[in-house]
């Protein structure tokens, strides 16, 4: 008598740790290998058993695979396993997270609509909003993030979406995200937060009453600076009925061999966001002590001035650590180029600590007066707090402060 293999039930996911969940959800094993660690399907497209097969296939498109610029099973593994980690129905990957912006401003809005973003983002995603969108009848008003009112302020009849980061670049201003929420529930707004400097690890926007969360998977969620892509998590309403339509039509597609990084990266998440917050933290109070610096920036600083909100609604503080220095532009370019272990480049959340200078990189292209308003100034520096051993670190910075030329 021959016994019917085993069938094991899968973990209730709701259930379990977000560290759990960053190493088993969303993982898919093929029938032939049940292999362990997720597969890497590097295939353009997928065979059918029949052409009445192939018809329900492209029908019925997002439920199974039938073309990698907008399904492919490797995707689908990191997708599930981050809409799992935000709390999410449904996520969807894109190339970037410039893409992943773009993607959902496409599905959800047209000519003639509104949108209130916070001053206090990416400088990319204010040439998106000012001047892509803009070409087309999309408006935005820019607003100061950690004013709540100003958000209701701004908001016109026509006003369909909500857009902001928190923690802010690079200043790490936050956002009361259940207030805004609330706001953008009265005017019928999309809310969309970008969860970048925070991660799933450290706070989850969608439990907050956010309706779209935003990522530059590029970032922390890699973890190591080695592949480009964004993501898109919310309810499958959204997610599966607006955006997946578009990504399919236009393809800013997720290659399946940077899924499978950023896979590889999420197992890890929680365990360096902890420590790279840490170290952040440990720097960050050094920082406050030296008389060459006029002001730093970080959000588990007592002195930061939404210590009280940053407690409330994150894990820890993050690993980005900004700050201004007596001196300007000169000074800052002297502190950066004195560094012996920082890596001068604009990426961040890399397992490296990186060092720039905004005002001449990520934020260089907006216009001086709109660099004035977002507070970037000559003299602020941001640092993105990596791995190393933090003693190493703030010895780093010591002799780059102080070292006579």
């Amino acid at each position: 008598m021959t016994r019917k293999p085993l069938k094991r039930l899968p973990p209730d996911f709701s259930k379990l740790a977000q560290e759990t969940i960053a190493v088993r959800a969303g993982t898919r094993r093929s029938a032939e290998f049940n292999e362990h660690s997720e597969a890497l399907f590097l295939t353009s497209s997928y065979c059918f058993n029949s052409a009445a097969e192939a018809e329900h296939g492209f029908t019925n498109a997002e439920d199974g695979f039938i073309y990698s610029r907008f399904t492919n099973p490797t995707v689908s593994m990191f997708q599930d396993r981050l809409a799992a980690l935000e709390g999410g129905e449904a996520c969807i990957a894109t190339a970037s997270g410039m893409a992943a912006i773009l993607s959902v401003a496409m599905a959800h809005l047209q000519a003639g609509d509104h949108v209130v973003c916070s001053r206090s983002v990416f400088g990319a995603t204010i040439q998106l909003f000012s001047t892509i969108l803009g070409r087309f009848g999309i408006t935005t008003t820019y607003v100061d993030v950690r004013d709540s009112k100003a958000w209701k302020a701004a908001t016109q009849p026509n006003t369909r979406l909500f857009y902001l980061e928190t923690p802010s670049n690079p200043l790490t201003e936050l956002a009361d995200i259940a207030a805004i929420a609330k706001i953008a529930k009265q005017v019928k707004a999309l809310f969309v937060v970008d969860n970048c400097f925070c991660t799933p690890a450290l706070q989850q926007p969608l439990k907050l009453g956010a309706d779209v969360v935003i990522h530059s998977a590029t970032k922390y969620l890699d973890g190591q600076g080695r592949v480009l892509g964004g993501a898109i998590v919310g309810d499958k309403a959204f997610i599966m009925g607006k955006v997946f339509p578009y990504v399919r039509t236009a393809g800013p597609t997720l290659s399946a061999f940077n899924a499978w990084i950023f896979l590889k990266g999420l197992e890890t998440l929680d365990l360096r966001m902890k420590q790279q917050s840490s170290n952040a933290l440990a720097l960050a109070k050094w920082l406050e002590k030296q008389p060459a610096i006029a002001q730093v920036f970080h959000p588990g600083l007592q002195s930061h001035p939404q210590y009280a909100l940053a407690r409330r609604q994150q894990k820890a503080g993050g690993a980005i650590v900004s700050f201004v220095l007596k001196g300007g532009k000169k000074a800052a370019f002297r502190l950066i180029d004195q560094t012996r272990l920082c890596s001068i480049t604009a990426n961040l959340g890399d397992t490296r600590t990186t060092i720039t200078h905004p005002a001449t990189t990520t934020h260089g292209r907006i216009s001086p007066a709109a660099r004035k308003t977002a507070g970037i100034s000559d003299g602020l520096v941001r640092v993105a707090v990596g791995l190393e051993n933090v003693d190493d670190l703030i010895a780093d910075f010591k002799q780059a402060l102080y070292k006579k030329t």
